[in-house]
């Protein structure tokens, strides 16, 4: 390290950087070697093995007395005295059991793994086990569903009755600009646990979208474009798996849908007529979606559709294509309560662009 670069660094590149550009370490090199092997020695995971007498050849946890030891490369044994867990004791407990009884590990046997990071004055202890799948799932859609609409800043939820009826809907917003990756997945867990809670108190199970199917929403017409830019796959899928994870827990279904059209089905059809937002609207055709509905657009705008050769969905698609004007002027140009009136294709408060636009799409 004193005579090149390493084309290797085991630890962060900028720690590594800091001896050339921190004052304090270029002056004095050794508090900074000091620093970055602090923070590189600052946690240690050591993965389970199921062919181990306690699940894993380090660590061993003693359920009645909450101590856990690991044991060093030298055969010296730390003991870190009542490691208790606030949440999942009682999984970590029969885990450790159940592997010390298990008589063909090799076969049956299940791996334990351990995580400690130091902190100064405290340790973090974390085990990480194979959860068994909850078997009492509530799969049942002869109550309804909960539609759930998953976005950059909140999720958006629906009451669906079992008839496809509105019941009521609510969203559950949270920030993750500027968070990093732990805090978004803490900030994602907390409102996964209120979002799942609506579907335990009304006992239904939660249809939301398919995320692989989400990319495409990368390129969502409803926002600026540094919203846009931070509807990553990524961002969708730590939601889904929040989401997820707190459900299996809690013994509900999650139930997934293509969300193809889903916000340009709640804006033409029901946005208004509920009062209701744009990701409301498309959490509520989400659930419809989930019990097998298929939407129909709205009769004053049916007669505008382009029925060949597109399918019925992409016909929303095409419609939504001829109406693109800004969303506080969409509900000005027809009333969806009114099916034998006419789109007014020139309002006065269209924009000339805009106007072109509507008379050359329904010329």
């Amino acid at each position: 390290m004193t005579t090149h670069i390493s084309s290797v660094v085991f630890g962060s590149k900028n720690l590594f950087k800091h001896q050339f550009t921190k004052k304090e370490f270029v002056q004095d090199h050794q508090s900074w070697k000091e620093f970055f092997l602090a923070v590189r020695n600052k946690q240690v995971l050591i993965l389970g093995r199921k062919d181990a007498a306690a699940g894993n050849f380090v660590f061993t946890y003693q359920p009645d007395t909450n101590d856990l030891h690991m044991t060093s490369l030298s055969g010296k044994v730390v003991t870190f005295s009542n490691v208790v867990f606030p949440y999942g004791q009682e999984q970590v407990n029969q885990t450790v059991l159940r592997q010390r009884k298990c008589k063909d590990k090799k076969a049956n046997g299940k791996p334990i793994s351990w995580s400690v990071e130091d902190h100064g004055d405290y340790y973090i202890i974390k085990c990480l086990l194979d959860v068994e799948e909850e078997v009492l799932v509530n799969f049942s859609t002869s109550d309804g569903v909960i539609g759930v609409d998953c976005n950059v800043d909140h999720f958006a939820w629906t009451d669906v009755s079992k008839d496809g009826n509105f019941l009521e809907s609510g969203t559950f917003s949270f920030t993750l600009n500027k968070k990093t990756n732990g805090q978004s997945t803490k900030i994602l867990e907390a409102e996964a646990i209120a979002l799942v809670d609506v579907a335990v108190q009304k006992n239904k199970p939660i249809v939301m979208e398919d995320i692989d199917t989400t990319l495409s929403k990368t390129g969502d017409a409803y926002g600026n474009k540094k919203v846009n830019r931070l509807k990553s796959i990524f961002a969708y899928r730590k939601m889904a798996q929040a989401i997820k994870s707190r459900a299996q827990k809690m013994g509900v279904a999650v139930l997934v849908v293509n969300p193809a059209y889903t916000s340009i089905t709640g804006k033409l059809k029901y946005m208004r007529e509920f009062g209701i937002s744009i990701h409301q609207a498309a959490s509520y055709t989400i659930g419809r979606k989930g019990l097998g509905y298929k939407e129909k657009a709205p009769q004053v705008l049916r007669h505008h559709i382009v029925r060949h050769p597109l399918p019925y969905w992409k016909q929303w698609w095409a419609l939504n294509k001829k109406l693109h004007v800004r969303k506080e002027m969409f509900y000005q140009l027809f009333d969806v309560n009114k099916p034998s009136g006419n789109i007014n294709l020139t309002h006065k408060e269209l924009t000339e662009k805009e106007s072109k636009h509507l008379k050359k799409a329904f010329a």
